[in-house]
Parts: C-alpha cells; structure tokens; sequence
C-alpha cells in the first residue's frame, strides 16, 4: 500500500476517535471524498480492506489504525 494512502488512513482514523470516541467504526469509503476522483487509490484502498483481510463494511478505526501502523 502507499506511504501516503496510509498516513491518509491514520489521519482519518484519528480524526473519527477525537470526534466520536475509541468505539468508532468507519469503511474505506471514510478515507475519500464523496467524489471518485482517484479510482486507482480508491480500488487500492478496497483491495486491502475487503480481499487482503476481509473486513466487513464497517470496522473499529482503533483496530484499523493499528493494523496499518504494525505493518
């Protein structure tokens, strides 16, 4: 995965914990704007989430945010 998709990802993801909480749950979408302006990136990020580890639609961000940092 890009360095950058995943410093999005962790931005993203403690964003949503300040905001709602450690319970709060997010999908990939979270990580782009309502607009499909890099399918690329956008299919990148679905890659990972749904065939490499099989989450379901909405996980943790706790757990996402962790998963990324560990490598």
């Amino acid at each position: 995965m890009r360095e950058y998709l995943k410093k999005k990802i962790i931005e993203v993801c403690d964003e949503k914990i300040e905001a709602k909480g450690s319970n709060v749950g997010l999908s990939f979408y979270a990580f782009f704007a309502n607009k499909n302006d890099n399918p690329k990136l956008l299919m990148e990020a679905a890659t990972w989430w749904i065939e490499t580890h099989e989450f379901d639609h909405f996980e943790k961000a706790l757990k996402i945010k962790r998963i990324i940092q560990n490598g």
